[in-house]
């Protein structure tokens, strides 16, 4: 059976220390890479495929408006989003339903309660339960069924991976990661899912990053991109991971699910990585010190963002531990600091 890198083959990325006790240890792979595509750092195994999970939907934001949906605004970046389902993230998604011609059960992604608490206590109190557009995916999906009705193709199979939407994302994906989809699966929402290296998938989140620049010559990506850091608040939700990233450091930062996450900078570098517990808790630590351990950030800046974003160890609902970095990550760090 076709499989992810082994533990043998991974490193210490990070682990959680309770009091003065070290209580878990979260194994993984990371790669740093230039905007040249070279890589600049590797850590565990960076070549065998990995299924980057959402870490892949700025891509399949791209494929969509390739496919000729005019997203704007704010309902580019819940294209990219993985969102919290809060009243915000679903009357964006409305609007796109909307121009499509489409309404919620067109949708085929599962019903979900919102994780944000506010929306998810107006549906008890209204006596509703879950629905579709508080999934996490429901902005791709919306953006899904307008490019369908854009280019008059089929809305009740949009999610099967011979459809020409699907077929247009793949080309997409192995051409920003330049490689081939070396397996397919399905991803929780229920699309087809591909699996690449965390090395591709770190080429291709520089490549996207970097479009703005015009150094990729690919005007959708720079939208993509643009919009992502304009609308970080779509992304994810107010003060979530990925958005205090993007609004406090301008760096595009996306996770996925099973402990994938990505980060691209405006000059191209960038950080793959996957935790191999599939817990992303560290996930941001470790991804962000790579960064600025490879000089592409300054890391006072990476130290105040971490504060806000990296959760504490509690006893008794007071701080008794922290997730700290790994050897291999604290190794390159105190190289770089001592470089500079």
């Amino acid at each position: 059976m076709p499989a992810t890198f082994t533990a043998s083959d991974a490193v210490e990325l990070a682990v959680v220390e309770r009091s003065g006790f070290i209580e878990s240890r979260h194994i993984g792979s990371a790669v740093v890479m230039a905007a040249d595509g070279t890589v600049v750092t590797a850590l565990g195994d960076i070549t065998t495929p990995i299924f980057p999970r959402s870490t892949l939907k700025p891509f399949q934001a791209v494929a969509a408006m390739q496919a000729g949906v005019p997203l704007r605004g704010p309902q580019v970046a819940l294209a990219a989003a993985s969102h919290t389902g809060s009243k915000e993230h679903t009357d964006v998604v409305k609007t796109m339903l909307a121009a499509a011609g489409v309404t919620e059960d067109h949708l085929q992604c599962p019903e979900d309660w919102p994780q944000d608490e506010a929306a998810r206590h107006e549906l008890i109190r209204a006596g509703k339960g879950k629905n579709k557009l508080a999934f996490n995916c429901s902005g791709k999906h919306a953006a899904f069924l307008w490019a369908c009705t854009e280019n008059n193709w089929d809305h009740a199979t949009y999610l099967d991976p011979q459809h020409p939407l699907q077929q247009s994302i793949a080309g997409v994906i192995e051409e920003f990661t330049g490689e081939s989809v070396s397996h397919w699966g399905t991803d929780g929402c229920g699309a087809p899912l591909a699996a690449v290296s965390l090395t591709g998938l770190a080429r291709g989140i520089g490549r996207l990053a970097k479009a703005p620049s015009g150094k990729h010559g690919n005007a959708r990506a720079a939208t993509v991109a643009t919009a992502m850091l304009d609308y970080p608040w779509a992304v994810h939700g107010h003060g979530r991971e990925n958005t205090v990233v993007m609004e406090d450091l301008g760096i595009i930062s996306k996770n996925g699910a099973e402990g994938v996450l990505v980060l691209g900078t405006d000059t191209g570098v960038s950080v793959a990585l996957k935790m191999l517990d599939g817990d992303t808790r560290a996930a941001s630590l470790v991804g962000l010190t790579l960064l600025a351990a490879s000089g592409a950030v300054d890391p006072g800046k990476i130290s105040a963002v971490l504060d806000k974003i990296v959760r504490p160890v509690l006893g008794g609902g007071a701080p008794v531990g922290s997730i700290r970095l790994g050897a291999p990550v604290t190794a390159l760090l105190d190289s770089a600091l001592l470089d500079s």
